[in-house]
């Protein structure tokens, strides 16, 4: 009886362990997100800054009556370059993955923030077409939407692993579409690709949490903690790209233009 005591005793420390491991492993993830949201767009705000000019004199092509674009934002936003801008985030994260095993965690973590910084980039853009106010507005949206959908990925004992591979198939169609109506510029495909691109990143949010969750679980009685370390930054990577897009497609919906 007294063996079976500290069997059990034993469990309960190593599962207190584990609950103790797996919050400050989703704080990191969370963490890591966090920051390279801010990067995104603090560099997404500046480079638009330099992109648009009010003086005539600076200017390469006009905007609307008072804003204009400079050399720097007739590059990025006029000149052939724009498509490798458009697609640069997408090469970066097929990057980061085949990467991310033959790099240290601190390597990973710093093309992590390196590539919320070409995200920036990417969609700098929006602080040129949308009003400032309705670019904050839809953040604070995205922001709530994204807590309580990530929530309940942590906390339902719903398996939604099965739900994983549809969101994937449903996101590849998203990508082509979106790439077709590049060409095509139909607004009423575009809306449509909004409100479904809504749906897709809000069931992944809940999804991917649930399996950075569950990832950890099954591997923290390893002990491997360069493995966890870099896990944490590529469930950041996830949980960013789900909450960057989601934010991307309710602007496109809810945002005003300029």
């Amino acid at each position: 009886m007294a063996q079976f005591d500290t069997i059990r005793s034993a469990a309960g420390v190593r599962t207190a362990q584990i609950d103790e491991g797996l919050r400050a492993h989703m704080n990191k993830v969370y963490g890591t997100m966090s920051v390279g949201t801010f990067i995104t767009f603090l560099a997404a705000w500046a480079i638009s800054g330099l992109a648009v000019t009010t003086d005539p004199a600076n200017a390469v092509a006009q905007l609307s009556s008072d804003k204009y674009l400079t050399n720097l934002g007739y590059a990025l936003y006029a000149s052939p370059l724009k498509w490798v801008i458009m697609f640069a985030p997408l090469a970066f994260v097929f990057g980061i993955g085949a990467a991310a095993n033959r790099m240290s965690a601190a390597g990973v973590q710093l093309l992590f923030y390196t590539f919320a910084t070409v995200m920036g980039l990417s969609i700098s853009s929006i602080f040129l077409v949308f009003t400032g106010e309705s670019i904050v507005q839809v953040f604070l949206v995205t922001s709530i939407a994204f807590a309580g959908l990530s929530l309940v990925g942590y906390t339902t004992k719903k398996d939604l692993s099965g739900m994983g591979a549809f969101l994937i198939m449903g996101l590849i169609g998203l990508i082509v579409a979106s790439i077709v109506n590049i060409f095509l510029a139909s607004s009423a495909m575009a809306f449509a690709i909004s409100v479904i691109g809504v749906l897709i990143f809000a069931g992944l949010t809940a999804y991917d949490t649930q399996r950075i969750k569950n990832e950890y679980i099954q591997h923290a009685h390893m002990g491997d903690q360069e493995w966890l370390a870099k896990s944490a930054i590529m469930g950041a990577l996830s949980l960013y790209l789900d909450f960057i897009n989601m934010f991307m497609m309710l602007l496109q919906l809810l945002g005003n233009r300029e």
